[in-house]
This record gives structure tokens, C-alpha cells and sequence, in this order.
């Protein structure tokens, strides 16, 4: 395979530069600019928005809890940062997760809603990692409801998702708790792993953060790394890897999917430096998944990221979506504040010129969700531009220390700037 051509750091990286700061605020804002106003469903929760930022099926639109907790999350970010605003959508969310997602006979979150009440009334381990994700950053905030949402969450993951006999979630069930499949996800755990993390940063409670260390354990070091540092995504019960599972083509396609790649490459950091660097394999397992991603996934022709490859490394969803190189960049920044290697910072680079030269909806706002092979605009697997999430932190994390999640360096950062005051 050809050696893609990377540009010279023969200076300070990029995030150190002012510039390029101020072009990541910018992002940042033109983000929270398409999603604020437009996202807000007065009937409660949140829009999906199309490609021109007008709400999908505004007359009775569904709710997704990962959308609503989404949105949580990056409106506190919004407010740590200091964006006007942000503070009631984090309660325009906060409201709609705790009395209508949440299931008040049987305990537990709900997948998705309309006008009408529950559409799908399972329950998601997928859905419940992102509402733990969004107690834990509306706690940082201080929303009334956060500790309440944050008790109530920990105590559904630990009496009804949590395996504690291999260290992972299960899956799904129905909305009584009856199980529905013997599948086991990696997409899952990972999510959750964030949202540990985030838990354990708001709390202090070390519970959360060996229950990330155990799912990190499972999911990298027992699976990814013996198979040549590509992550699994699907298993039996008995999380033994089930290499010609055929999932539904966004939630859980077939095969490996690189950007999850280079998404637990970030979190590995995050982990290692939140667990105080006791755990000393997850940096290199880190380096080398940033690493692989790029070397099997990345398009040498076109650029991109593949969505999905085979287990002979040959691409089988040849779209290229935002989400994988927003996580990219999120690690890449992460991995070279760390380790000198200019590889990192030239990746950072490259891929925020992908970024700005593909991705980035200039004249709509947004960043569009997929491309063809090509790189020309298409809608196969995603109608419009589903959420802020994934863009956000790309933009944002760079602009912060490599302290733990993006929210605790935001803290931070706005601690030391009081103590210079």
C-alpha cells in the first residue's frame, strides 16, 4: 500500500498556533449557530435537521434518546464555554429525558419517540450510555435534575445491563426487561466507557472508572489488539466475536468499522490518564489503532475514511461519513500532546484540511453527513445532519488540555485562568 503523503511540521503544532484557534472557536460557533435555534421541538425534544438546517418530519417528529442526550451533552458544553443560550436547551433536554424517555413503570430509558408516546419501547444499553453521558455533563452545570438522572441511570446499568462476570453491558431488551437477542456490541461499550468516564469526572467515584478499565480490557486488549489492533463490533452471549453478523447498516453494519478505531484511541487516553497511567498498555494499544485506521481505512485515492471494511481488509461500505474523521481529529490532537511522533500532528493537519475542503457545509452550515467514494454529497445511510456531537468535540478538543474528558478540561482550564486573575 502506498504511504499517503503527509505535510511537513517543521513548527509548533497547530493547536498551539492563534490562527488555528480562533478557526476552531469559529467551527465550534458556526456549529451551536446551525443547531441551536432550528433543534428545539416545542412539543418537547429535539429535531433532527435536514441538510438546510429545517427540522425532518416537523408535523409529529420521532425522538431518538442518543439525539436527546446528544444534545445535552454538547449544550454543556456550550455553557462551560460560555455560548448564551445553552444553559435552556440543557434543560429543554434534560426535561424530555427524564419525563417521557424515562419509563416510570418499568425503570429504564425508552429508544425513541413521537407526539404520541413510545414509537420503540425497547431498551438500549447504546441509548443508556448516552444518558449517562448527559446527567454526568448537566451535573457539571449544575441542572437540578443531573444527580437524580445520574443515581438513576447508574442504578439501571448496574442492576440491568451490567455483566460483572466478563466486565460489559448487554444489549437490548424489551420494555419489560425480558431479554430480546443474545447479541453482544462493542458500539455499546465503548459509548458507555465514555460516559463511565464522564461519570467518574463529575463524581469522583472510582466505581465508574473500573467499570471503563474493565470494558477497555475486554473490548481492546482480549479482542482488538490480538487481531492485529482492529476493534470487533458484534458478538454471541458468550463474547465470542461473530465475524458474518449482518446488523442494520447504521446502528451495527457487518464487518470493522475504522472510526470506532479511532475513537477508542482517544478514550484509551483519556482512561489511562484518568485511571492516574497505572494501566500502561493502553497508550501503545492507542497509537497502534490511530495507526491501523488510517493504514487499512483511509481512502489513498480520494481521501476519506471507508465506513466499513472486511476481515481481509478490503473496504465494504465505501461511504465516507463526518463521524470518523471528527474522531480522528479528536484523537490525533489527543495522541500529539502526549508523544512527539510528527506523525500525529501531520495527520491532525491532513485531516482537518479534509475537513474544510469536504466536509464542512460552507453555504448551509453543518458538516455533511456522508459523501460517495468520491467525495460527492450523498444520503444512502444518513437523511440530513443528524446531530452536533461528533463535530463539536473535533473542534473543541484541541483547543484543551489532554486532562480527561473535554468537559473536565474546560473546568480546569477556566480554573487556571482565575488563579492568573
Amino acid at each position: 500500500m502506498t504511504e499517503v503523503s503527509l505535510p511537513k511540521t517543521n513548527s509548533s503544532p497547530w493547536p498551539s498556533r492563534p490562527f488555528h484557534r480562533q478557526y476552531l472557536m469559529r467551527q465550534a460557533n458556526n456549529l451551536f449557530d446551525f443547531y441551536q435555534a432550528p433543534s428545539i421541538n416545542p412539543k418537547g425534544g429535539f429535531f433532527e435537521l435536514d441538510d438546510d438546517g429545517k427540522p425532518l418530519d416537523a408535523d409529529n417528529s420521532t425522538r431518538q434518546i442518543h439525539i436527546t442526550a446528544r444534545m445535552i451533552h454538547c449544550f454543556a458544553i456550550g455553557s462551560l464555554i460560555g455560548r448564551p443560550g445553552s444553559d435552556e436547551i440543557v434543560d429543554h433536554g434534560m426535561q424530555y429525558l427524564w419525563n417521557h424517555h424515562r419509563d416510570q413503570k418499568h425503570g429504564g430509558y425508552v429508544w425513541s419517540l413521537d407526539d404520541n408516546g413510545p414509537k420503540d419501547d425497547t431498551k438500549q444499553a447504546y441509548g443508556h450510555a448516552f444518558v449517562m453521558l448527559a446527567a454526568s455533563s448537566a451535573k457539571l452545570i449544575g441542572h437540578p435534575l443531573a444527580d437524580q438522572m445520574l443515581a438513576d441511570i447508574t442504578q439501571v446499568i448496574n442492576q440491568r445491563l451490567w455483566d460483572d462476570k466478563v466486565g460489559a453491558v448487554r444489549e437490548e431488551f424489551a420494555n419489560d426487561w425480558s431479554p430480546i437477542t443474545k447479541y453482544r456490541g462493542q458500539n455499546s461499550n465503548m459509548h458507555l466507557t465514555e460516559a463511565l468516564m464522564g461519570a467518574f469526572e463529575a463524581t469522583g467515584d472510582w466505581h465508574y472508572l473500573e467499570k471503563a478499565e474493565r470494558i477497555a480490557e475486554l473490548i481492546i486488549n482480549k479482542n482488538a489488539v490480538p487481531l492485529g489492533y482492529r476493534v470487533a463490533e458484534h458478538f454471541d452471549e458468550n463474547w465470542v466475536l461473530d465475524k458474518d453478523y449482518l446488523g442494520s447498516e447504521m446502528f451495527r453494519p457487518s464487518g470493522a468499522t475504522p472510526g470506532h478505531w479511532l475513537e477508542w484511541s482517544r478514550l484509551l487516553y483519556q482512561l489511562w490518564i484518568l485511571g492516574e497511567k497505572r494501566l500502561s498498555w493502553m497508550t501503545g494499544a492507542a497509537r497502534e489503532l490511530f495507526r491501523q485506521a488510517v493504514a487499512l481505512g483511509w481512502d489513498q485515492n480520494y481521501g476519506g475514511f471507508f465506513y466499513t471494511l472486511d476481515w481481509d481488509n478490503k473496504p465494504m461500505m465505501r461511504e465516507k461519513l463526518w463521524w470518523p474523521v471528527s474522531e480522528a481529529i479528536g484523537a490525533s490532537a489527543y495522541i500529539a500532546a502526549f508523544d512527539n511522533d510528527d506523525y500525529f500532528q501531520s495527520w491532525y493537519r491532513k485531516l482537518w484540511d479534509f475537513a474544510e475542503n469536504h466536509i464542512i457545509d460552507h453555504k448551509r452550515g453543518g458538516w455533511l453527513s456522508e459523501l460517495k467514494e468520491d467525495l460527492t454529497p450523498t444520503g444512502r445511510l444518513f437523511v440530513g445532519k443528524p446531530d452536533i456531537y461528533h463535530a463539536l468535540q473535533a473542534c473543541l478538543i484541541p483547543l484543551y488540555p489532554s486532562t480527561g474528558s473535554l468537559t473536565k478540561a474546560i473546568i480546569e482550564a477556566d480554573h487556571t485562568i482565575k488563579q492568573h486573575h
